[in-house]
């Protein structure tokens, strides 16, 4: 018999020396939650047997529990890189097309080719649907669906209203050609910038969305004097190589008159050109400049006071956020922000029942309890910490002074088994 129960400590040690090598390798590994190898006695007895006088046969491994105590937090320059601070696993699925779903507390996640948000095996990380203020909008297990990136946002606008608020100043001369020994302006020449006195670009946008630029030349035309107390500047347009103007097959440039205390007298209203079609585009557009009540003529130099149009361009993803309560935003290069669902978290009764799968996943069974899902930060569940991975549980000196705990009980049980060996022997020896 103490062959059998010396022979059981040594299976055991061995089962909990190999739980805690298994912990120690993967020391390292996100997510990763250490076991802990728990023993029983074995005890035979029967209604004859004396209580004072019973002897155990052994122990047997009673379970291999896993412990889901929080892991060590650490920064990451990924935002697609979140931590759970507290309870909850996240939810993933391993394909579109698969309804299994499986929990992990690895948040190292990525984008793949087709967009989608998924963990270092590839597994779709699961959200509530939620509407455009963030609210959450269906609930439930069957009701998550796959993060996926948009590419763009927004609807192009095609830019028909410009208003700049500009300074002109006072002091500025006639553009005149100095080698003639007269006051006579140049002609323009928008490649030539001795003809005009100041410019200004102003992004514009197209039917499509593209990005154009209108080029505004400003070119002092009078000064005021004590006979004529106002002074004039032309203002010639550009978007790309075409000239805008009232009249398309003549564009002219757009008059503007200032008092002598320098305010803009005119034109009181927005100035419409004629349709143009861009480079590029086979679509007809009208832009209207409005050089409102924020243009004057004044000793200062010349600045730009605001500038505005009402052309959309079509936003290209910038960048994505996980917030705290779990919302996932992604922001446009339009200036768009979008919400895309809030991130599912799952928890179980008895987590220690979690089926172990490898790469930090695990799958429900009977033992665990259904998943009970919830959001960040409410009933229980631990909040997001984006910009975070939480690393392994596993405590090495902890795990060390086990290994020796374990390695000296082996060597105890195989001592008792040799002393047992030796016994024998001495008993097969004996002689009559």
């Amino acid at each position: 018999m103490s062959f059998y129960t010396s022979l059981s400590g040594l299976q055991s040690a061995q089962t909990e020396m190999a739980t805690i090598s298994h912990n120690l390798a993967n020391v390292s590994t996100n997510g990763f939650k250490k076991s802990r190898t728990e023993f029983a006695d074995v005890i035979a007895s029967s209604v004859s047997l004396s209580p004072t006088q019973m002897i155990g046969s052994g122990t047997v491994v009673k379970a291999i529990r896993q412990e889901f105590g929080q892991g060590g937090m650490i920064q990451s320059a990924s935002s697609l890189d979140i931590a759970i601070a507290g309870d909850g696993f996240f939810a993933v699925k391993p394909s579109l097309e698969d309804a299994k779903v499986e929990f992990t507390r690895n948040g190292a996640f990525l984008v793949d080719s087709e967009r989608y948000v998924v963990d270092p095996q590839g597994g779709h990380l699961q959200v509530y649907p939620v509407d455009g203020s963030g609210a959450v909008v269906a609930t439930g297990l069957d009701a998550t669906q796959s993060l996926r990136l948009p590419l763009v946002s927004g609807v192009p606008e095609a830019t028909k209203n410009v208003t700049l608020g500009i300074n002109l100043s006072g002091s500025s001369a006639i553009p005149a050609d100095a080698s003639r020994f007269d006051t006579t302006p140049y002609a323009f020449d928008r490649f030539d910038p001795g003809t005009y006195n100041q410019s200004t670009q102003t992004t514009i946008y197209d039917a499509a969305g593209n990005a154009l630029t209108l080029t505004n030349y400003f070119v002092r035309e009078s000064v005021a004097t004590s006979g004529s107390p106002t002074s004039n500047w032309k203002v010639y347009s550009f978007v790309g190589d075409q000239q805008l103007g009232v009249d398309a097959t003549a564009p002219q440039p757009i008059t503007l008159t200032f008092d002598a205390a320098g305010r803009l007298t005119a034109p009181t209203a927005e100035t419409q050109f004629a349709p143009f079609t861009p480079s590029g585009s086979t679509v007809e557009q009208s832009i209207g400049l409005d050089f409102g009540t924020n243009t004057t003529q004044i000793a200062g130099p010349f600045s730009v006071n605001s500038r505005t149009q009402d052309g959309r361009a079509v936003g290209q993803l910038e960048g994505v956020t996980f917030g705290e309560d779990g919302i996932v935003r992604a922001s446009f290069s339009n200036g768009d922000s979008q919400a895309l669902g809030k991130v599912a978290l799952a928890n179980f009764a008895n987590p220690s029942g979690l089926r172990q799968l490898g790469n930090s996943t695990w799958s429900a069974t009977g033992i665990s309890g259904e998943p009970r899902l919830g959001e960040p930060g409410q009933n229980g569940f631990g909040s997001l910490m984006s910009g975070a991975i939480e690393r392994s549980n596993v405590d090495i000196t902890e795990e060390l002074v086990g290994l020796i705990a374990a390695q000296r009980s082996f060597q105890a049980n195989a001592k008792a088994l040799d002393t047992a060996s030796q016994i024998s022997q001495t008993i097969f020896n004996i002689r009559s």
